[in-house]
């Protein structure tokens, strides 16, 4: 363990073995690495005495965000608790898994059996594990943010005996839907949230055509040496579910152009910028892994964003140019061309097809257990939120015993990291019945 101070925060950075196979827990075993911070004041009052929260980061595929001093939502929760912020497995400093390291494992058949350990299932038992060792075995509360909050819902649903309380921001899942309903509800959503920016930004609607009309006359190339394709550049629309990222967008597209000898190119400013947002290099889990953990047995996800998008031709560019009407941006979703766009995926495209057609995963959520529940939750519902359906989340809120919500329109999709401590607080009084 390593021990060192940010203004007003003790660190301690821990690495726990955990079997790659919780099935087999005398096989091979990877690491996980978890950040546990305190506030200084508490540090040295005793430490000991302050119970355990747990932070499951969004994802999949991405690490916990890594704090400098008790920001957003940290702030509030070491006023009184020990927090634990965990990278899962394959992310930030646990494990890695990605292009480089993937090939460690063999062929694109084994990665892909590697990787299908890489689902809420074994992030939940990692956290069991990881929980009997810091706290002698007493339950903590966890803190799920978006696919943190699948994760949470997993663990109610498997070891909630290891839970004090659940609190989850974003990320109530349907129990019951498949990939291809979860993308049916979600482009409809997509659509609004354009029709939102576009009604805030009018002059973006002729800007988005013009680049559309330039990449599909140019190939052009990223400085990272990714494809900026027409459906590549809709894919910024991810940036329409947080609470910024109209604003952010806007910003974006206002510097496109500039003139050159050879007539109007994309600036190298907007290309940097653009590879920035678009780039899976940080986080290739959540291309690779992200129609998996919607999967139940139902059958293969199959590239189920890609194939629901075809029901909606109104995302196709080239007929949105030839109609005169609007681009339309695309939002949370993953498709076969970006591991042919993106260098950082290019390489486990094989990998992702056997994901894709794979037939065998478990179930992740047991209805009869959440029904009977007795662990306190409480959950952040962002009304019309883009990456997670509201009415596919207050159908799990009805179906989890004594879950209580907030349902609210003040925030977008990362409340936790735009008003952090105030929407801690609540979910926090929420789960005390203090309100």
């Amino acid at each position: 363990m390593t021990t060192y101070r940010q203004p007003g925060l003790v660190l301690t950075d821990h690495r726990f073995p955990v079997p790659l196979d919780h099935a087999r827990p005398d096989g091979e075993r990877i690491e996980v690495f978890g950040r546990e911070v305190v506030a200084a004041d508490k540090d040295r009052s005793g430490r000991e005495k302050l119970p355990w929260l747990v932070y499951l980061e969004g994802g999949p595929g991405f690490g916990a965000r890594r704090f400098i001093g008790p920001q957003a939502w940290l702030g509030r929760a070491v006023k009184e608790f020990r927090v634990l912020l965990l990278d899962q497995r394959g992310t930030g400093r646990s494990t890695p898994a990605n292009r480089q390291t993937l090939p460690l494992r063999g062929g694109p058949a084994e990665q892909a059996e590697y990787l299908a350990h890489f689902r809420a299932d074994s992030i939940v038992k990692d956290c069991e594990l990881i929980r009997r060792r810091l706290t002698d075995g007493a339950p903590w509360t966890v803190l799920g943010q978006s696919f943190g909050g699948f994760c949470a819902t997993h663990y109610l649903s498997t070891a909630p005996e290891g839970l004090e309380r659940v609190l989850v921001t974003g990320g109530l899942p349907s129990l019951y839907a498949t990939a291809d309903e979860v993308y049916r509800a979600a482009y409809p959503r997509i659509r609004r949230k354009n029709e939102a920016h576009f009604a805030r930004h009018p002059q973006d609607a002729e800007r988005v055509n013009a680049i559309a009309a330039h990449l599909i006359d140019h190939e052009v190339t990223l400085p990272g040496g990714g494809l900026l394709t027409v459906e590549a550049f809709q894919s910024l629309g991810i940036l329409l579910g947080s609470g910024d990222g109209t604003h952010q967008l806007h910003l974006l597209l206002e510097g496109a152009f500039v003139p050159t000898p050879g007539g109007p190119a994309l600036s190298d400013a907007f290309l940097e910028q653009v590879q920035a947002h678009l780039s899976y290099a940080g986080h290739p889990l959540y291309a690779v892994l992200h129609e998996a953990i919607y999967a139940q047995g139902q059958g293969p996800t199959d590239w189920a964003a890609e194939r629901v998008r075809a029901e909606h031709p109104e995302f196709d560019a080239r007929t949105a140019l030839a109609e005169g009407a609007p681009l339309l941006f695309t939002g949370e979703t993953v498709h076969p061309w970006h591991f042919t766009t993106d260098p950082a995926l290019r390489p486990l495209r094989e990998t992702a097809e056997l994901l894709a057609a794979r037939t065998d995963w478990e179930p992740l959520y047991d209805p009869e257990r959440l029904a009977a529940n007795q662990v306190p939750v409480a959950a952040a519902v962002y009304q019309d939120d883009m990456y997670v359906d509201t009415a596919h989340s207050l159908e799990t809120a009805r179906a989890v015993r004594g879950l209580r919500t907030w349902v609210t329109d003040e925030f977008e999709h990362d409340g936790v990291r735009a008003g952090g401590p105030r929407v801690l607080d609540r979910l926090l009084s929420l789960a005390r019945s203090e309100i």
